[in-house]
């Protein structure tokens, strides 16, 4: 059986090729009675539009560029997912590389993208973004880790946290531990200060007796796992009674190691993620966590690239507000 074309459409429709275009891309000169004609022609026929022939014509792809450093964190997963749905909306689909979190790679990624035309790319830069040069002439949005000199778009990690912290201080935590991210990562940075700022309203301010209660970890598992081991290696009256950690998975990490190291959560210790990702709802106790609001990111990026929102001013990020989901890990501190 030979290939439907649109010129078969037409034929059928007693129309020319040009009216079958306008009804396919929706264009408002086409009367209402021709265009229900051409449609339930095109669906007897089932005919799909060549969007190769599409994008030649109209110099538009219809596809999205989407550079992330790594598909396996459920975060990124999560921004994928979201900026894919909303590019449909608007009749766009999306091509999805990885960075490794490297700088070289990231660069070829969005070189290649360039090279098929996308109309757009939306960028999570590796964290050594500093060497990365973009391409001029191509709509891009920074997403997540904002770089300087780039429209961007994120949650506000800063204030993200603060409430996150005050939660845990209107329990009547005072000595809340930390798990930071990577020292290099721009979102880490701006959650450690948002620890800080909220640690600073306490009448001690940030500083405790014994060793800081701060550990610097990646945002995986077994990071958070080996930063809880640390911060709770210590005499009860120096250990904190509650830890604040950058991620959802360094926080189901740090749950596991007050598990394995006998301390209950949240009677002996409560414990406060970052992110908001959906296997927070799954921990046993459910964990308490500050959630950003992915989807609200990825559909901003989306609707600047295709022109649809005003792009944001250069270093003036558009910043969207997180919130506390309070789950089963939190409660006020025992006595010591």
């Amino acid at each position: 059986m030979s290939k439907v074309g649109i010129r078969d459409v037409a034929k059928l429709a007693g129309v020319s090729t040009g009216t079958v275009s306008r009804v396919l891309n929706d264009h408002p000169s086409v009367t209402k009675d021709v265009r229900a004609r051409v449609e339930g022609i095109i669906k007897d026929l089932g005919y799909l539009p060549d969007p190769s022939a599409r994008s030649m014509r109209s110099k538009v792809s219809r596809l999205i560029g989407i550079v992330i450093p790594d598909l396996t964190n459920p975060f990124f997963s999560e921004l994928v997912q979201s900026a894919e749905q909303a590019a449909a909306n608007h009749g766009y689909n999306i091509i999805v590389m990885t960075s490794l979190d490297h700088a070289a790679k990231e660069a070829d990624r969005i070189k290649q993208l360039t090279s098929r035309k996308v109309d757009g790319i939306i960028l999570v830069p590796s964290n050594d973004f500093h060497t990365l040069k973009l391409p001029k002439g191509l709509p891009i949005v920074v997403v997540d880790r904002l770089m300087p000199g780039y429209s961007g778009i994120a949650a506000d990690h800063r204030a993200g946290v603060r409430l996150g912290v005050e939660h845990l201080l209107k329990l009547g935590h005072r000595r809340i531990g930390f798990i930071s991210g990577p020292g290099h990562s721009v979102p880490a940075n701006d959650r450690l200060r948002g620890y800080l700022d909220a640690m600073e309203q306490t009448e001690g301010g940030a500083k405790t007796a014994g060793p800081p209660l701060i550990a610097e970890a990646a945002f995986d598992y077994e990071s958070g796992r080996s930063a809880g081991n640390y911060l709770l290696a210590r005499a009860r009256n120096e250990r904190p009674t509650a830890i604040f950690a950058s991620s959802d998975q360094q926080a189901i990490g740090c749950m596991r190691a007050a598990h394995d190291l006998g301390i209950p959560v949240p009677a002996a210790l409560s414990i406060v993620g970052f992110d908001g990702i959906p296997l927070a709802s799954m921990t046993t106790p459910r964990l308490t966590t500050v959630k950003q609001p992915i989807q609200d990111v990825a559909a901003a990026a989306v609707a600047v690239l295709l022109n649809k929102q005003t792009a944001p001013e250069l270093d003036n990020p558009i910043l969207f507000a997180c919130e506390v989901l309070e789950g089963e890990t939190t409660a006020p501190p025992q006595p010591d």
